[in-house]
């Protein structure tokens, strides 16, 4: 007897939905424009199934088109919209904390900026004995570390307002010059994300990553950080794409979208 439920020959529709999900997730806040030979590659579907998928993607308003290159259609951004309507941040933002922290061993943050200064808003501490300590209400000036980089990089006014005052220091590395943080502030932009060493607490390090809402418009940052001990540097290079990843995660999840 077939399940009433589930009719006979649903076998195949839900392939398809396997590769229509390939198709979209190879669409990123980094890559948001893509060929057809780039989905081929990303995805690993055969190109004529990729041509007729996203033909009909195109046609339903899943995608948009312009020439020969393809992204998420705005209707897509209508139904994010409302799957993210009134749906709490902190629901979002802390499951991936507690993915981040366990990946990289590492106290994970989520910063959100409140006048000059930058609170922390979510955490998800490390289980290790050395750790830089972080709770939730914690403050720190927005001009300091990695996490108030990211914010200052993506919230103009912000950073013009922040820019205008003498800059705090605290510690030997902290950036006080004015010019020397507006270029750390652009590459923060163009790179995508910051790292910091000693920053605001000697011998400790961060790494941050923007998040954005539907109208692209910042939310705050993901942070991770921990003793420069075991977060040199290099390692802090080494976990970009992790960060940034995540990042995107909660983006995605509030229907967000990166600014162009």
């Amino acid at each position: 007897m077939s399940d009433p439920v589930t009719p006979p020959g649903t076998h195949t529709p839900l392939l398809v939905l396997g590769k229509i999900a390939k198709i979209l997730n190879a669409f990123t806040l980094h890559r948001p424009s893509l060929t057809l030979r780039d989905l081929q590659q990303a995805t690993g579907i055969p190109a004529s199934t990729v041509q007729r998928l996203v033909t009909n993607l195109v046609a339903d308003g899943f995608l948009d088109r312009t020439d020969d290159r393809f992204r998420i259609g705005v209707k897509m951004a209508c139904w994010a919209a409302t799957a993210a309507k009134d749906l709490d941040v902190l629901d979002v933002v802390n499951p991936v904390l507690k993915d981040l922290r366990d990946l990289t061993g590492e106290t994970a943050c989520f910063f959100r900026a409140e006048g000059p200064h930058r609170v922390c808003i979510a955490v998800a501490e490390t289980r290790h004995a050395l750790r830089r300590e972080m709770s939730v209400g914690r403050i720190a000036p927005v001009t300091v570390g990695a996490s108030g980089r990211v914010l200052l990089a993506w919230d103009p006014h912000l950073a013009d307002q922040a820019l205008a005052h003498e800059l705090p220091q605290l510690t030997d590395s902290t950036v006080t010059d004015r010019d020397e943080l507006r270029k750390l502030i652009k590459q923060t932009a163009a790179d995508g994300y910051a790292i910091t060493v000693g920053e605001r607490v000697d011998s400790a390090s961060g790494l941050a990553a923007p998040v954005f809402d539907a109208a692209a418009d910042l939310v705050g940052s993901v942070t991770v950080q921990g003793p420069t001990l075991r977060m040199p540097y290099d390692q802090c290079v080494e976990w970009v794409g992790l960060v940034v990843e995540h990042a995107e995660r909660i983006t995605r999840a509030l229907g967000g979208r990166f600014p162009h």
